[in-house]
């Protein structure tokens, strides 16, 4: 007697289940692909054991190569989140609103430093709106920066 559609999907749900006892993040894409195997069969149901057996391995295959080739590759943090105080220095952003009396200035990077792009700043020289400045210093949530001079 070949599978019906449940076996297969009892059989994906155990394997997702057991994920969270195997943390290796790979159990996961066979348990959806006997899923899918069981949609097949619902669908058409009379698929040998040998096909079912092939798609399963395929679709279970192509999953997991699709997580780890394609979506897991975009998950990498690009926000340099946790990054040290040293790792800061020399970063260069660029002006976007100037220090007026008791307001600091506000300077954008084209990455994110320790999860914002926008930090407020305060600067010994005069800049203007546009300006290139470099981080020199951090003090507390403000940035210590100086012109940036092209050499």
């Amino acid at each position: 007697m070949d599978p019906q559609y449940w076996h297969w999907l009892v059989f994906g749900m155990a394997l997702i289940i057991a994920e969270l006892f195997v943390p290796s993040f790979t159990i996961f894409w066979f348990g959806l692909g006997a899923l899918a195997v069981g949609g097949l069969i619902w669908l058409t149901p009379t698929l040998s054991l040998t096909t079912q057996l092939l798609l399963w391995a395929l679709f279970s295959a192509m999953l997991t190569a699709f997580w780890f080739l394609v979506m897991k590759p975009r998950m990498v943090d690009k926000t340099r989140a946790g990054m040290s105080r040293e790792a800061l220095l020399g970063e260069v952003g660029q002006v976007i609103r100037v220090p007026d009396g008791e307001r600091r200035g506000l300077v954008r990077f084209t990455k994110p430093l320790l999860g914002s792009d926008e930090w407020s700043f305060i600067c010994d020289e005069p800049v203007r709106v546009g300006d290139r400045v470099q981080i020199r210093d951090v003090s507390g949530n403000t940035l210590v920066v100086a012109t940036k001079t092209n050499k």
